[in-house]
C-alpha cells in the first residue's frame, strides 16, 4: 500500500509560483533605507501604532468556494497606540453571500505587546486575541487547523447559529533588512469550549519600490508603492500537527501610500484543493494622530 504524501493535494504550478515569488523577492535591487507601511493582510510585522494615534482600517476579502456562491467579507478595525510597547485593536466583522444573506458575524479584541523596544536583528511581538464570532465569518484574517473552502461554502442560515468564543495567540518575529521587511507569524487558536488547539502560520516579505525619494510632492512616485508577498495556511491541531487536509495560499501584495491614507491590494492563489481558487483583498487605512489631545482640549475649553 502506497501512503500519500501530505503535499499530494498541492497544485504543482501554484506551488512553483509560491516558491518563485518568495525566492525572487530578496534578489530585487535596494537603493537606500526608509521605513514604509507594510501592506500585509494576514501577516503581522513588529510595527505598532504610535502612542495616542488611532488608525481606522478596513480589510475586504472576496472569494467563491467550489459549488457555492460568491461572497464578500469586511473587517473594520480601530487600532490605538496605548503605549510605545502596546497596541490594542477592535475588529467588527460582517459578510454578504450571493443568493443568501448579509450578516454581522461578530467582533475581535486584539492586543500586541513588544517586549524589546530597540531595533534588533529579530524583533519579537506577542499577540493575544479574543474572538466572539459566528461560524458564518469569512474574513480569513488567519488560517488555522483544517480550515478549508468547505467551511466557507456552508449556508449562512446554518453557520450563523454557530457561536464561537476563541482565544488566539501569535508569536510574531520580524526583521528589517535594509529596505526589506521579513515577518514570520506562528499561530495557535483554541475554542474556549471543548475544541483542541489549532495551529497555523503566515510569512510575509515586502519593500518599497524605491527608497530614494524625489523630494517633490507626488502621488504616483515609486516610493509611494510597497510590493511583496505573503504565504499562509493551516498546520493541523494538537492531535495531528500536519499539512494534510489543510489549506495554503500565496498572495502577491501591493500598497499605495496616499496623502490621506493607505490603499492595499492582494490576489491570493490557493495552493491545494482544500483552498479557495482565488481570494481578492482590498484594504484601506487612515490615521488620526494624537486623539487623546482632542479630549483634553475640549475639556479645557469648557
Amino acid at each position: 500500500m502506497v501512503r500519500s504524501s501530505c503535499f499530494s493535494g498541492l497544485n504543482p504550478g501554484r506551488l512553483s509560483l509560491a516558491l518563485f515569488v518568495l525566492t525572487l523577492i530578496p534578489a530585487l535591487p535596494i537603493s537606500s533605507l526608509q521605513a514604509q507601511e507594510k501592506p500585509y493582510f494576514v501577516t503581522y510585522s513588529h510595527d505598532l501604532e504610535e502612542p495616542g494615534n488611532l488608525e481606522i482600517e478596513t480589510k475586504t476579502a472576496l472569494g467563491r468556494p467550489a459549488d457555492s456562491h460568491h461572497y464578500g467579507a469586511l473587517a473594520s478595525e480601530l487600532e490605538y497606540g496605548v503605549t510605545g510597547w502596546w497596541t490594542s485593536e477592535l475588529y467588527l466583522d460582517g459578510q454578504t453571500t450571493g443568493q443568501e444573506s448579509t450578516l454581522f458575524t461578530g467582533f475581535r479584541l486584539e492586543n500586541r505587546f513588544r517586549p524589546l523596544m530597540r531595533e534588533h536583528w529579530i524583533n519579537p511581538v506577542l499577540y493575544v486575541e479574543y474572538e466572539n464570532i459566528t461560524g458564518a465569518d469569512k474574513n480569513m484574517l488567519e488560517v488555522v487547523g483544517h480550515d478549508g473552502q468547505g467551511d466557507l461554502a456552508e449556508l449562512n442560515a446554518d453557520t450563523r447559529q454557530e457561536h464561537e468564543h476563541e482565544a488566539e495567540l501569535k508569536l510574531i518575529l520580524s526583521s528589517n533588512l535594509k529596505a526589506w521587511n521579513i515577518s514570520e507569524n506562528f499561530i495557535a487558536e483554541k475554542d474556549l469550549g471543548h475544541e483542541p488547539w489549532e495551529f497555523g502560520y503566515a510569512f510575509g516579505a515586502s519593500r518599497p519600490l524605491r527608497t530614494l525619494g524625489s523630494g517633490k510632492p507626488c502621488i504616483f512616485c515609486l516610493e509611494k508603492f510597497t510590493a511583496g508577498a505573503e504565504m499562509y495556511g493551516g498546520l493541523g491541531d494538537v492531535a495531528s500537527l500536519t499539512l494534510a487536509d489543510t489549506s495554503h495560499y500565496i498572495a502577491p501584495i501591493i500598497g499605495w501610500q496616499l496623502p490621506k491614507g493607505r490603499l492595499s491590494f492582494s490576489t491570493g492563489f490557493g495552493l491545494n484543493r482544500n483552498s479557495l481558487d482565488r481570494v481578492y483583498r482590498i484594504g484601506w487605512a487612515s490615521e488620526l494622530p494624537q486623539i487623546s489631545t482632542w479630549f483634553r482640549h475640549n475639556g479645557g475649553a469648557r
